[in-house]
């Protein structure tokens, strides 16, 4: 089965030749991808189809059918030069990204460079969860004792005596016993189970297939549950079995909301996809949080949910807002950011940024209902704009005393995007304006200032919960 791999809102033309996809296994690919959550109401959210080419959107990840798989990675900027060795590179900062945003742990020292350019986003999402799972049988699998019910010749547990004088009345030799028996077949078991299933059935790699069929023999006397029958709530984690959390964690992300599957007509397939849009949200909400941990701030991700407008008759919320990253210093909001998926212009002449009206008008609605003076549209830095600061503009609303910062940070490495955060909140702001040529902030004690230390020392703080590279 071949693979085809471009980039977020990239274009693959009709055809058999190098470069191109056949027609027919495109049209099997939309059909896939019209089946996701994410295709929308008219069903090219996705891939979008057109008479000679198929062109990718903002969702990225891999669709598979029995003929193919299309890989679609996001347009991050890499310092590699030869496309093979870029996709690699790319594959590994969305990783990276999905195990921040989803709070995984993944320990990917064991891949070479060779299998992060040889294997999908999917494969290696397989293998790495594959090699979790060995490590964590090895260990033991979680056991929890239930209430158990049967009749036997000696006592054990307690005795059903209802159960004895009505069923056994007659024969003494039986007992009916209630007790408490050490399972392995538990909720837990049963996910991890029905996840092996279901990757068996769309892996492709011959090295993830073979250590998902010995998972199998490993799971054998756990029961059977179809995916749509499982038991979620039951599972129950505590200090006997919390190193599955993970484990359970890339669980749901294999089985629930972004893992689809279609099982007929010409669209049987299947499709890992995320939303570039919101797992940037999450992914630089999390960093934040983490960066800003142990000040007097306090990072919400999706936060505040004040409304817009408030209805005369009844005094109800109408237009509830959520914005994406909301920071608290006590009870005051000091600092609203916004992010945005989007390649910010790069050309100097353009004091916009190419900044859309729309994004404006809903910042300034967040800065009047919230009442914070500094408010920051957030974008991802690409090589056009190589060199510049982090805050490209920053402009005053006019009537009010609030900032409007149009700011980039790096996410090609962990490094960049750290120092790129520690000068968007921690940099003196007379020092930064300065250095970059900016307007002076101002001292309206709205923007935030270094914990204690030096910002170099901060920046050499350990990175931990997702820092793979």
């Amino acid at each position: 089965m071949r693979t085809h791999t471009i980039r977020e809102w990239e274009s693959l033309s009709y055809g058999e030749g190098e470069g191109q996809i056949p027609e027919l296994l495109a049209a099997r690919l939309a059909e896939v991808a019209r089946s996701s959550p994410l295709a929308g109401s008219g069903g090219q959210g996705v891939l979008e189809e057109h008479r000679k080419h198929i062109r990718a959107r903002g969702v990225v990840g891999v669709i598979a059918a029995p003929q193919g798989a299309l890989e679609i990675l996001p347009k991050i900027d890499v310092a590699e030069a030869d496309p093979t060795a870029r996709n690699a590179a790319i594959r590994k900062r969305l990783i990276h990204m999905l195990a921040v945003a989803l709070d995984l742990r993944i320990d990917l020292g064991r891949m070479t460079e060779l299998d992060w350019q040889r294997d999908t986003l999917l494969e290696i999402l397989i293998r790495v969860f594959a090699d979790k799972l060995t490590e964590a049988v090895r260990r033991g699998m979680p056991r929890q004792y239930r209430r158990d019910e049967d009749d036997l010749p000696a006592l054990r547990g307690t005795l059903d005596v209802t159960r004895q004088f009505t069923r056994h009345a007659v024969n003494p030799s039986r007992l009916a016993c209630r007790f408490d028996e050490l399972s392995g077949d538990i909720a837990l078991n049963r996910i991890l189970k029905a996840t092996l299933g279901h990757l068996a059935r769309v892996s492709r790699s011959a090295a993830n297939l073979q250590k998902l069929r010995e998972l199998g023999f490993v799971y054998a006397d756990v029961s059977d549950v179809p995916p749509a029958a499982l038991r979620w709530n039951e599972v129950i984690l505590d200090r006997t079995n919390r190193s599955w959390a993970e484990l359970l964690g890339m669980a749901r992300l294999f089985l629930l909301g972004r893992y689809q599957t279609t099982s007929s007509g010409a669209g049987q397939g299947s499709a890992l996809l995320f939303e570039m849009n919101s797992l940037f949200e999450e992914y630089v909400g999390r960093l934040i949080a983490r960066r800003l941990r142990g000040t007097e701030f306090s990072v919400h991700l999706q936060g505040g949910r004040l409304f817009c407008l408030t209805s005369e008759p009844d005094g109800r919320g109408l237009f509830q807002t959520k914005p994406d990253i909301l920071i608290r210093r006590g009870g005051e909001v000091v600092h609203i950011i916004d992010t945005k998926w989007k390649r910010i212009a790069a050309r100097v002449d353009d004091r916009k940024h190419g900044v859309s009206q729309s994004d404006v008008y809903q910042m300034m609605a967040y800065g009047h209902l919230y009442r914070t003076g500094r408010l920051t549209l957030l974008y991802p830095r690409h090589q056009g704009l190589d060199g510049s600061p982090v805050v490209l503009a920053r402009n005053r609303i006019t009537g009010w005393d609030t900032a409007l910062e149009t700011a980039c940070v790096g996410i090609g490495n962990v490094a960049e995007l750290m120092a790129d955060l520690d000068e968007l909140f921690w940099l003196d702001a007379p020092a930064v304006a300065s250095r970059r040529s900016l307007p002076a902030r101002g001292s309206s004690g709205a923007f935030l200032r270094p914990p204690s230390g030096s910002t170099a020392q901060l920046r050499e703080a350990p990175f931990s919960g997702g820092d793979l590279f």
